[in-house]
């Protein structure tokens, strides 16, 4: 324990200027913003929205119906194996369907689910921006890695 820690310990539940909640307060009033974030669903969505390719998937499906071939070629960069990763995990969270047409050989489409285009319109806006600042970005990054070459940026 550091020097001038207490040893004592300290009963401040149901005081006045008692910094700890409760489970009684937190029963009567309405959960916080922060509250509402860290539960472990929410968590989990957001992280596999802010992934490296969910919503570059959810942007491209929200072209129309893809097959698993065009979305691979469309992405430059993800790998097979991560490509069917992503797209189980939208599909088990309901924003991506996955239609198998029982022909050989076998077709596999993909598309968006209602509830994926309802986060297509969330997410429309920042791809747009992100388009249109790209030029910007990377300027930006080019001028802030000359600076760290030069040992400018600590």
């Amino acid at each position: 324990m550091e020097d001038g820690t207490s040893w004592s310990p300290r009963h401040t539940e149901g005081t006045a200027s008692s910094s700890t909640t409760t489970t009684a307060d937190r029963a009567e009033r309405p959960p916080t913003r922060v509250e509402l974030t860290q539960t472990c669903e929410i968590r989990d969505l957001l992280d596999r929205l802010a992934d490296k390719w969910s919503l570059l998937i959810v942007e491209l499906l929200g072209q129309g119906t893809q097959r698993f071939g065009q979305l691979r070629r469309d992405i430059d960069g993800i790998s097979q194996r991560m490509l069917t990763l992503t797209l189980r995990r939208l599909e088990r969270d309901g924003l991506v369907r996955r239609t198998v047409h029982a022909v050989v050989p076998p077709r596999v489409d993909y598309d968006l689910t209602p509830l994926g285009a309802t986060l297509l319109e969330a997410v429309e806006p920042l791809v747009a921006w992100t388009r249109a600042h790209r030029d910007e970005i990377a300027e930006a990054r080019s001028g802030y890695d000359t600076q760290a070459a030069a040992g400018a940026v600590t």
